[in-house]
């Protein structure tokens, strides 16, 4: 299909509540959104970096500039498939997520082609997926309590709680105490170095579902060395960038489940090569999140119907974080903590134009020459 136009926006969505990691609070997302046109159709993306530097080394400044002077101009009047993209962007080393963007945006207008939901286009295998919430730091232990009794009540799978030094051991113990049965596990977000090993031990007392990425964000090697010490399962995030870093870890035994994120892995090509890894190695994963909109949000509920994708995600429902998605119908998640996969054709919800207009901060549209 030639790609006629694509349309980068930048719109601005103010949180419900704040949400703060081991790196810092985020009140209000400054969030890419693409839309590219082919076919006669329209298939929307999510660039999902943050705003900035300490997830990763993209931002929405820097995702922008990758877009508009680099990715696009490679793509605009081409015939291409999704899954021709990773190779026609090649040249671009790292910035996978303004990558993947341009990527999914062609699933989703692939699955209104052949007039299915963008899971069945990407060979999901379930129409329901189980899901769990990420609860982030806050000001006060009894607001973390209170937060999880809610998300339960919500009835959802599985608790993450947002750990760091200061924030993590007294805390869980608080937590267990409360809710001594509860799926719970601890993101460490890069917070801790090997020189915290005994520390980290003491983790094994509250029987976690797993502790994800405690150490350094570029690192594979010394999570081995860490989870030959503790009994937790470790869990790597932002350490996985592909299928090749993926086969590394679990050959030399440095996590026991990975998270994949859509945009951390450069879309929808390899992180089917990583579920396809990890099912044949026995080695459970999940989605993860990226305070995504409705629309990364709708991308996430695909990924997650995937064989593999066996533990519950980050895929949450849409009032957990916006007052109004910009999706509709909105993420809901069910009283037995699941989202039901969509069976509209293509990205699988509709898109309220008129509501991102009125969030747009700045759009460019780059159109094909005739």
């Amino acid at each position: 299909m030639k790609i006629e136009s694509v349309t980068l926006r930048e719109i601005r969505m103010p949180l419900v509540a704040f949400f703060e990691t081991s790196f810092g609070r985020t009140e209000e997302r400054r969030i890419l959104l693409l839309e590219a046109r082919a076919e006669g159709r329209s298939g929307w993306s999510e660039v999902t970096c943050g705003e900035t530097p300490f997830y990763s080394h993209e931002t929405t400044d820097t995702a922008a500039h990758i877009l508009l002077d680099f990715a696009l101009p490679m793509v605009l009047g081409q015939n291409l498939q999704a899954r021709d993209v990773p190779q026609k962007l090649r040249l671009i080393r790292g910035h996978a997520m303004a990558r993947a963007a341009v990527e999914n945006a062609l699933w989703a207008i692939e699955a209104e082609c052949a007039g299915q939901p963008l899971w069945q286009t990407l060979g999901g295998t379930r129409a329901e997926i189980p899901c769990g919430v990420s609860i982030g730091i806050k000001n006060r232990p009894a607001d973390l309590l209170e937060a999880i009794a809610r998300e339960l009540a919500a009835g959802y799978q599985r608790i993450k709680i947002k750990i760091k030094p200061g924030w993590d051991v007294e805390i869980l113990e608080q937590v267990r105490g409360r809710f001594p049965d509860i799926a719970l596990m601890g993101d460490a977000n890069s917070a801790y170095t090997l020189r915290d090993l005994a520390h980290l031990r003491r983790f094994d007392d509250f029987h976690l579902m797993m502790l994800e990425q405690p150490l350094w964000d570029d690192d594979i090697y010394f999570h081995a060395q860490l989870q030959r010490e503790i009994q937790t399962p470790i869990c790597l995030d932002e350490s996985i960038h592909s299928a090749r870093d993926a086969r590394q870890a679990i050959e030399i035994g440095a996590c026991r489940i990975i998270n994949i994120k859509l945009g951390r892995v450069g879309g929808y090509g390899m992180a089917r090569e990583i579920e396809a890894l990890t099912r044949q190695a026995g080695v459970p994963v999940w989605c993860g999140g990226m305070l995504e909109s409705g629309i990364g949000r709708a991308h996430n509920i695909a990924m997650s119907t995937l064989e593999n994708f066996s533990l519950p995600g980050d895929v949450s429902a849409s009032q957990r974080y916006w007052k109004e998605d910009i999706i509709e119908p909105a993420v809901t998640v069910t009283p037995r903590g699941t989202i039901i996969a969509p069976t509209m054709p293509g990205l699988g919800f509709g898109v309220k134009r008129e509501l991102i207009q009125k969030l747009t901060v700045w759009e460019k549209t780059l159109t094909a020459k005739k």
